[in-house]
């Protein structure tokens, strides 16, 4: 998932940091948005979607702890805690209520990008074992087969290594240079023949693909219902 598709929404009741992360962040090519306080936060869940929340602790009103048990029954996004340093227990809590991560304040922001890349990465991590969906096609990574209406097609190591980058990724344009050092593979020909094939594999109708899509003089893009 590139950086400026990935939106984070920072809830601090603090003005200035919420000032420096959100100048900080977008400087990292990240769309962010801020609240002050968790009904704020509340109301730009229902309209928007975040791919991370970074939410302080210590705030009035509904404090960090009490909204990440909130948002956790609803939704799965991912949730950065900020914490007082020192506040092991507290940092305890807010994970056993579903954070995946924290950090104590004072901190450096190049250290809350790193924890943040490093969730994101973990989220996006396909699991070899699952089955996966796409449209009437399941494909099974560590068989590496893909059956679609009964019919059995096997996958070679560069149509797997392809796939797992891109079911982590649904909606991500792919560029043939990056599709050719992910799957190994040189030449622009010799990849659109392996797209070619991962239709044939994928899709009913391959000549009018649905979800393993050309995005004209950009690349390649698979979509998941």
């Amino acid at each position: 998932m590139e950086n400026n598709k990935i939106h984070i929404l920072v809830v601090d009741d603090d003005d200035r940091i919420r000032s420096l992360l959100k100048d900080y962040l977008s400087e990292n090519e990240y769309i962010v948005s801020t609240a002050e306080n968790a009904d704020q936060a509340k109301t730009k869940l229902n309209y928007l979607k975040f791919d991370i929340l970074i939410l302080d602790v210590m705030m009035p009103g509904q404090n960090g702890y009490e909204l990440t048990k909130e948002i956790k029954k609803k939704i799965q996004v991912p949730i950065i805690l900020l914490t007082a340093k020192g506040e092991v227990e507290n940092r305890i809590k807010g994970l056993e209520l579903g954070a995946d991560d924290y950090i104590g304040k004072p901190f450096e922001p190049k250290e809350l990008l790193l924890r943040i890349k490093n969730v994101i990465k973990s989220k996006n991590k396909i699991d070899l074992n699952s089955k996966y969906y796409v449209g009437k096609a399941i494909i099974d990574l560590n068989k590496m087969i893909i059956d679609l209406e009964k019919k059995i097609f096997k996958i070679n190591s560069s149509e797997k290594k392809i796939l797992i980058e891109m079911l982590s990724s649904p909606g991500r344009t792919y560029s043939r240079e990056e599709i050719g050092a992910i799957s190994g593979i040189g030449q622009e020909r010799s990849i659109d023949v392996m797209i070619t094939r991962l239709r044939q594999k994928i899709e009913i109708n391959p000549r009018n693909p649905k979800y393993l899509q050309t995005i004209r003089g950009s690349g390649y893009v698979l979509w998941i219902e």
